[in-house]
């Protein structure tokens, strides 16, 4: 095992970026999943949310089938968050599942298929 001098710190992640094969599509998608205020031009800003983890974000590594990069973005209500994906043009992808001491997920995608995570706390 690598061993890190005291000096350094864990880098956090302090940003994101979806790709979009038609931004018309997926940003009506975000903007009424998630309550995002989302910026015109040609690189379309989202602002900082409220009400995220005091320390920032954290994640994990896992084995799957494929590769790629997963948002775990917070909601009020799992399952009435995986009505309106569907109804806005996503897809349910995984049923709730209630983390032990923990808070409820689902997995569903965007219109283009991006994966995206939903948590409960």
């Amino acid at each position: 095992m690598e061993h890190t001098p005291k000096t350094e710190w864990a880098r956090p992640v302090v940003y994101f970026e979806i790709g979009a094969k038609d931004e018309q599509v997926l940003i009506p998608f975000y903007k009424k999943m998630f309550n995002w205020d989302i910026g015109g031009g040609p690189i379309h800003r989202i602002p900082v949310g409220i009400g995220g983890p005091e320390n920032g974000i954290g994640g994990h590594i896992r084995r799957s089938e494929h590769g790629g990069i997963s948002l775990y973005i917070q909601v009020k209500s799992v399952e009435r968050s995986l009505r309106q994906a569907v109804e806005l043009g996503g897809k349910k992808t995984m049923d709730p599942y209630q983390i032990p001491n923990g808070a409820l997920i689902a997995a569903i995608t965007d219109p283009e298929g991006n994966p995206l995570m939903l948590v409960q706390q």
